[in-house]
Formats: C-alpha cells, sequence, structure tokens
C-alpha cells in the first residue's frame, strides 16, 4: 500500500494505492486564497498541514486494515511558494504562492544581478517563482527576512511536518530559480543574489528517492507501521505527468486545473527561456520536461458561474451546450491573475470583448472556454518553436470533466485527446507511484506506465477552421491591450 498527497492551491488530495496500482481510497479537504492587496496571493501553511491530516484522518477512519500495510508515502504540491521559517522552523508570514504578481520588480532586479541567470536556471525570472518573492521581501518586509532560517516548497513544509526532515526533489526545486537545472544542483550564484546562504536550501533528492521516515507519533495516530519511508515527490505538474504515464520523451499532459499547463517530457536539458517556455527537471532521474504555463484556467469557470449566478459549473456546461447558434462573436482573455506563457505579463487582466445587446450568460460561459482553449493553443505554439516533440497528450485535473470542453481543446489545439481514467488525482497517484520506486527501486519507466484510458476525443474538422479564425482574433485583442494592461497595472 502507498499513499500519495497532492496539496493543490485549493484542496489537499490524498490517495491510498495498492501493489497493483488500483485506487482504494481517495479523500480531499479545501484550502482558501487570501487575496489582502491587488497582485498578492498567500496561504496559511498551518490550514495545509490542517487539511492534510484530515484527510490521511478519514482514510485512517474508513481503511485502517489496509493503512497497517503501509510500505511508502509520497508528496506532490503546488510549485513556487515562499514558505519562510526561522531557525526554530516556526512559520513567519503567510506563504507567497505560485500566481503572486507582486514581484515583477524583483524579477528584473535578479536578472541585473546575474546576467547569466537564464542560462544558469533555463528560464526567464518570473514573479511566480520563488527567488524573486525573497528580494521582494528583504525590501518590503525587512525584519521577517532577517529571520528567515529555511525556504521550503508548500509540500515540502507538509514533509517537515511528516517527518521533521527538510528536503525536496529537483523537480519543484527548479521552479525556484535558486536550481541549476541542467546540472540538477543549486546554483550558489543564484543563492547568494537573493541575500541567502546554501543552508538556507533544504537538501536535494530525485523524486524517486526516500528522505526520511514519518514520525513515530504520527504512524500511532494514523495506525500506520513505524520507519514508512516518505519519497522526495515533484511538483505538481511532473507529479500529475508520473501519474499518467508522461514520462517518456515526446509524451505531453494539458492539466486543467486553478492553472493551465501544457506539460512534454524530454530526455534532455532543452531550455527556450526567451519564449517564456519553462524548462524543469522531472521527477524521475536523468528526465527534464518543458512546461508553458497560464495562471487561471478551469478557476475561469468557476469565476464567471459566480460572476453571472450559475448554479454550478455542470448546469453552465449545460446551457452552454443548449445555446442555439454556436460560438457568438465575444471573446475572452483569461488572464484573471496575470499571464505566464508566452508573454510573462503579469499586468494582463481579464476581459470580455465582443458584448452586445444579445449576449448571454451561456455564450459569456463558452467565451471563458474557448478564452483558455486559446491560451493553452499559445503555449503549444511555444513549445514546437522551441523543438518540443509531442506524440501523445493526456488530460487530467478538473477541467477534465467536461466532454464537451474537450472536444473544443482538441479542434483548437488540431490533436486526438487522451482522457485516463482517475484524471482528476492525477498528482495524488504520481506521488503514490514514486513512494513505490522509493521503497522498491524499480524501473520508472515501468511503474509509471500510461492507465487506463476513458476515452479518446479526436478534433473535429468543421470546428478547426471557425477556432483558427477566433485564435488570431483572441491574439490580436491581447496586442492590441498590452500597453493598457501596463499603464493601468502601474496604477495599483
Amino acid at each position: 500500500m502507498y499513499l500519495g498527497i497532492d496539496l493543490g492551491t485549493s484542496a489537499v488530495k490524498v490517495v491510498l494505492v495498492d501493489e497493483r496500482q488500483s485506487i482504494l481510497a481517495q479523500e480531499s479537504a479545501s484550502l482558501e486564497v487570501q487575496r489582502p492587496h491587488p497582485l498578492w496571493s498567500e496561504q496559511d501553511p498551518d490550514s495545509w498541514w490542517e487539511a492534510t491530516a484530515t484527510a490521511i484522518g478519514r482514510i485512517a477512519q474508513t481503511r485502517s486494515t489496509e493503512l497497517t500495510g503501509l510500505r511508502g508515502i509520497g508528496l506532490a504540491g503546488q510549485m513556487h511558494g515562499a514558505t519562510l521559517l526561522d531557525a526554530a522552523d516556526r512559520v513567519l508570514r503567510p506563504a507567497i504562492l505560485w500566481n503572486d504578481g507582486r514581484s515583477a520588480e524583483q524579477c528584473v532586479e535578479l536578472e541585473r544581478r546575474v546576467p547569466d541567470s537564464r542560462k544558469l536556471t533555463g528560464n526567464l525570472a518570473m514573479p511566480g517563482f520563488t527567488a524573486p518573492k525573497l528580494l521582494w521581501l528583504a525590501r518590503h518586509e525587512p525584519e521577517v527576512f532577517a529571520s528567515v532560517a529555511c525556504v521550503l516548497l508548500p509540500k515540502d513544509y507538509l514533509r517537515l511536518r511528516l517527518s521533521g526532515d527538510r528536503a525536496t526533489d529537483l523537480s519543484d526545486a527548479a521552479g525556484t530559480l535558486w536550481l541549476d537545472v541542467g546540472r540538477r544542483s543549486w546554483s550558489d550564484e543564484m543563492i547568494s543574489a537573493t541575500g541567502l546562504s546554501c543552508t538556507a536550501m533544504p537538501e536535494l533528492f530525485e523524486g524517486s528517492q526516500p528522505t526520511g521516515v514519518l514520525s513515530d507519533g504520527l504512524a500511532d495516530e494514523w495506525g500506520i507501521p513505524h520507519d514508512v519511508p516518505i519519497a522526495a515527490g515533484a511538483g505538481d505538474q511532473a507529479g500529475g505527468a508520473a501519474g499518467v504515464g508522461v514520462v517518456r520523451p515526446g509524451s505531453a499532459l494539458l492539466s486543467l486545473g486553478t492553472s493551465g499547463v501544457y506539460f512534454v517530457s524530454n530526455e534532455r536539458y532543452a531550455p527556450n527561456p526567451d519564449g517564456a517556455v519553462h524548462t524543469f527537471c522531472h521527477c524521475v532521474p536523468q528526465t527534464w520536461h518543458q512546461m508553458s504555463v497560464i495562471l487561471s484556467a478551469a478557476s475561469c469557470l468557476s469565476w464567471v458561474c459566480e460572476l453571472t449566478g450559475a448554479a454550478d459549473e455542470a448546469a453552465m456546461l449545460a446551457e452552454i451546450e443548449a445555446e442555439p447558434g454556436g460560438a457568438g462573436t465575444e471573446i475572452f482573455l483569461p488572464y484573471l491573475t496575470g499571464e505566464r506563457t508566452p508573454h510573462n505579463d503579469p499586468h494582463a487582466r481579464g476581459v470580455f470583448f465582443g458584448l452586445d445587446a444579445s449576449t448571454t450568460r451561456a455564450r459569456l460561459g463558452r467565451a471563458v472556454l474557448e478564452g483558455v482553449a486559446f491560451a493553452l493553443a499559445d503555449g503549444q505554439r511555444v513549445l514546437l518553436e522551441a523543438g518540443a516533440r509531442i506524440d501523445s497528450v493526456a488530460v487530467i485535473g478538473g477541467g477534465a470533466r467536461s466532454a464537451y470542453w474537450g472536444q473544443m481543446l482538441a479542434s483548437v489545439l488540431g490533436r486526438t485527446l487522451d482522457y485516463p481514467r482517475d484524471a482528476e488525482v492525477g498528482p495524488a497517484f504520481g506521488a503514490a507511484r514514486l513512494a513505490r520506486l522509493a521503497v522498491t527501486r524499480e524501473d520508472p519507466l515501468q511503474v509509471c506506465g500510461s492507465p487506463p484510458l476513458e476515452r479518446s476525443v479526436d478534433p473535429e474538422p468543421g470546428q478547426q477552421a471557425l477556432y483558427a479564425e477566433g485564435y488570431l482574433r483572441y491574439r490580436e485583442l491581447y496586442s492590441d491591450l498590452r500597453q493598457a494592461f501596463v499603464r493601468s497595472g502601474s496604477r495599483i
């Protein structure tokens, strides 16, 4: 038995997986994001732990017999978040999250301090990444910065609470801008440029390596054997990739969660920072990956439901499908929390354009689905320009539930999309697979195979020309508004 824990932005998900890789139980506990100022996005790390303990406790109540045979625990989680601890491992302030945009000026400053930063890290300095957040902290909260003894990524704070170890995996560490991604090691130069020393960094491990064992107290509380190892794990996207078998070169996934990610597995280090493509280590040894990222994806659908008074996402999707006449004139830019790939624009904002007296809630909803699809097409474009090979694409995340959206995405991207079974728990399932690898030392390619498919969706030729025209209008709208976004952002 293996336990996989995924610390997301909106919830913690935990799965219990047996030796046949069947999911025996899954539980979740919700989380809230705090936005005390424009561009800010924060969470209380203690809320992560409370949600995790709640979810595991529920499994312990219903699957107590199975937990007595637990062999390993794996972690996956939201990337880039700065969890700041003092010398006694006390949390100093709320964690600054991946979709926080306050540190744009510090990104410029970091690249000024380290002119070779893009070569070292394989990535542009972006506000969502961890390192610029520490420069912001040094300038705006110097008392807190002076007390920082350790910076942990979100999932690694859970590790600290589970085992007492300060450790991380390479896929998550690659999103900090403190890692030499090609060499798979911390960069002294990048760490020093943010006013820190290497002692503030957790120990590095491959995702399939053990980092420590569960504490005796928690093992007794949950009915788990003592000395159960905890795998290093993965950032959420690499964990999701491991969960759906995207570890071989050329395999790819679309993750439709709070954010939207187009992820391609590579056998070599192939950076392309000028296209705002992320190049990170994968969670299995000697493998890398490229990603394009949009900061708001399935969350846009939740947002428009609340904005327009729809009962829920399912009701909104039903309205969209029932709307006669197909696509309307409406265009939506899905930049509710800024934009990352390909423009790296923290000032970008969500926009509805082309409304008229005939616009309905359903047409607004359809524009939202199309806007997210077009943003992912932008990501696919720069991935291909960066030399990515895309042989197959799996879809995971909460947005994977919608067959209607899947057909739209396939047609916009011009690709067949594969929908694995249990796609919503991809990162947690991947974490469980990494837990198994930490115990058995099996070949990752054998353990991290593709799960059974629920369905595959092909592009619809009759819709591709229509979407191609809409995509051009979408790109033109962003181009026309870019300077307006900057002017508006300078007044925040």
